[in-house]
């Protein structure tokens, strides 16, 4: 079986454990002999905490990889056959300034839904373009499997200005299955579902539980309290009774944000005086992770890591990987061009969807015109998305204006205008696009 070598950009993160132990325990599968964790020149002291926590987590294992740190983004790439993505422009610093700046005006501040989405994407879709360029010509039949958010609109970004092959992928519809096997305390591996949607912005609607249509079934269950998706990052508010029954759909967490906008800008005003933003708490939470893995004789991942919520991530990009690498023709959840999927989108539009992953990358399956209820938001967000994308590749202030001016939690003209004012002065140092 030939060996791999993988790439980690962002290695410095303190989700790279989770990685580790993916590739680990899918080594038999999965033979990956090199690993590079990459990062910039202000991350390194995170990189060899991280890295050396990775070495002995690689050593405890007793397989053959080798796991190497550096800065050196053009040694790590050279005749890579993957490339994973966790980067963060700004750290959490930058997260915390595109929760804030919203909230000012009385608008959501999260780290992908809105304006915190837009920016988010401004700040990283020019950077993993220039990493695509070389990509291209230092390993030009690798796979950039994405996973920075906001991943979707990162993902369609890479999918129409680089000819590097790339899928986005996203630890929520993995997390929703889950939900449904613990509703019936079944494994994982006996749910499957059918989801269709943009990052972050997902629905099932066909839910099967040992081969079995459990939909309406889950349905009620959502409505009685019984069952649901609960993300760590985002708040524990429940949708009334009465509205699951009616959408009749198990909707990802992240859209109580659309479905309660109202009530989750109040809990966010709330939470920053009382404990933060949820940027600050990860910071706090990145604080006691890394004061965890500079202990020389931690050789897994700790316990405390889920609380960052991404405890699936590993599961999510190793499997897919696998999938690729093995040509086995799963289907997984993943950011992928729309192509003929749903007439309702634009085919070159990344969603969010089942697609069969075989060796050729990933082909979603047809879905058909989406449900009634949800089109419209689904349409209205793949329109700010596909605007946020233009806006970061061209630098364009008008650009920029409309993609905010068009989110629906957006409440006019004049917030958005504001809203950008403040945005491109705080982040002046990372947007040479813009000329700030």
């Amino acid at each position: 079986m030939s060996q791999l070598k993988v790439v980690t950009l962002g290695g410095g993160s303190g989700y790279t454990p989770e990685l580790i132990d993916g590739f680990i325990r899918r080594h038999h599968a999965l033979p990956v002999s090199e690993y590079w964790l990459v990062d910039i020149e202000s991350g390194k002291e995170k990189l060899a905490i991280v890295g050396a926590l990775a070495q002995r987590m690689v050593k405890k294992a007793g397989i053959n990889m080798t796991v190497h740190l550096t800065t050196d983004l053009e040694a790590a790439l050279a005749g890579a056959h993957f490339v994973t993505t966790q980067i963060r422009v700004g750290q959490l610093a930058a997260r915390i300034q595109d929760e804030k700046i919203p909230l000012r005006y009385g608008v959501l501040g999260q780290e992908t839904t809105g304006p915190g989405g837009f920016m988010k994407a401004q700040r990283t879709i020019p950077v993993l373009l220039d990493v695509a360029k070389k990509m291209e010509r230092l390993c030009p039949d690798a796979w950039l499997i994405n996973f920075t958010n906001p991943a979707g609109i990162v993902t369609e970004a890479l999918a129409k200005y680089s000819p590097v092959r790339s899928i986005g992928i996203c630890s929520g519809a993995n997390s929703m299955m889950r939900d449904v096997a613990k509703a019936y305390d079944v494994e994982r591996e006996a749910v499957d579902a059918r989801f269709i949607g943009l990052n972050h912005l997902i629905f099932a609607d066909r839910i099967r539980v040992l081969g079995q249509d459990r939909t309406d079934d889950f349905i009620e269950k959502l409505a009685r309290g019984t069952g649901h998706n609960q993300l760590k990052n985002v708040p524990d508010i429940g949708l009334p009774a009465e509205f699951i029954r009616a959408l009749r759909l198990y909707p990802l967490s992240y859209l109580k944000y659309f479905y309660l906008s109202r009530e989750m800008v109040e809990h966010e005003l709330d939470a920053l005086g009382r404990c933060g933003t949820r940027g600050e708490q990860s910071l706090a939470i990145e604080k006691h992770l890394f004061s965890l893995y500079r202990d020389p004789t931690l050789c897994e991942k700790p316990a405390a890591l889920s609380a960052r919520g991404g405890a699936l991530y590993s599961d999510t990009a190793c499997s897919i990987i696998s999938a690729i690498h093995n040509n086995q023709r799963e289907i997984h959840v993943v950011n992928v061009p729309n192509r003929g999927t749903t007439p309702d989108l634009p085919d070159a539009a990344v969603i969010e969807t089942n697609a069969v992953i075989d060796a050729s990358g990933a082909h979603p399956l047809s879905y058909g015109r989406l449900p009634l209820a949800v089109r419209g938001l689904i349409q209205s967000v793949k329109a700010f998305e596909e605007l946020t994308v233009e806006a970061a590749v061209t630098g364009d202030r008008n650009l920029a204006r409309l993609a905010l001016s068009s989110h629906p939690l957006v409440p006019s003209v004049a917030v958005a205008e504001a809203i950008l004012r403040d945005y491109l002065l705080a982040n002046r140092d990372f947007l040479p696009q813009y000329a700030c």
